[in-house]
């Protein structure tokens, strides 16, 4: 698949199920926590600085955001999770708008694969725990993106690499991609990750 990130859009942001797109395009999904980077990931994936919104408030905006990518393509966002201002019932908006994504979907089919975003200074949270759970059960593709890594010195980096690789919550052989939005590491490869999933049947 051959694409121009040039002509990309935000096409909606879902605040409910019911505005889930149909369109009959393949989704790319990014999940993570607030503030893990969901945001910077996209724009340095698309070239653009503020396509997607980097909020000063972590955990502020619950909508599921469908980023259209040469009319072939969408990266979507959801909701970062583990919010500890969040309230009850921020908790249960977040709840229902990413379950219902993966359950209420239209087009649940064309959902090639979730790139999981993990902290690589902090590793893997309890709720990054669940939501990689969720995933096994559900029989949803994931790979996982170490954000972040310009933070880390070597051995940092060595410590965080096994610990990511080391959690018998991931299934066997799954992807784990270094990246940093600053130095533009792993772009590259969460690229052909994406094209890869996204051509598959």
């Amino acid at each position: 698949m051959k694409i121009n990130t040039n002509n990309s859009i935000l096409k909606i942001s879902a605040g409910n199920a019911s505005q889930f797109l149909r369109n009959p395009i393949p989704q790319i999904a990014f999940s993570g926590r607030s503030n893990v980077g969901k945001s910077s990931l996209i724009n340095t994936l698309l070239n653009r600085k503020g396509l997607a919104r980097v909020s000063s408030a972590p955990g502020k905006t619950i909508t599921v955001n469908f980023y259209e990518i040469d009319k072939k393509l969408y990266l979507v966002d959801l909701p970062g999770y583990g919010y500890a201002k969040r309230t009850a019932k921020e908790q249960l908006i977040w709840s229902s708008l990413v379950d219902g994504y993966f359950t209420s979907n239209p087009n649940i089919d064309l959902v090639k694969l979730v790139v999981q975003l993990v902290d690589s200074r902090i590793g893997y949270t309890k709720d990054d725990i669940d939501m990689i759970s969720y995933m096994n059960n559900a029989d949803v593709p994931y790979i996982i993106v170490a954000t972040k890594t310009d933070k880390l010195n070597k051995s940092e980096r060595e410590k965080a690499v096994k610990n990511l690789i080391s959690n018998p919550v991931l299934r066997e052989d799954t992807t784990i991609i270094l990246y940093s939005s600053e130095t533009r590491e792993g772009k590259d490869d969460v690229w052909n990750e994406i094209l890869d999933y996204a051509e598959k049947k």
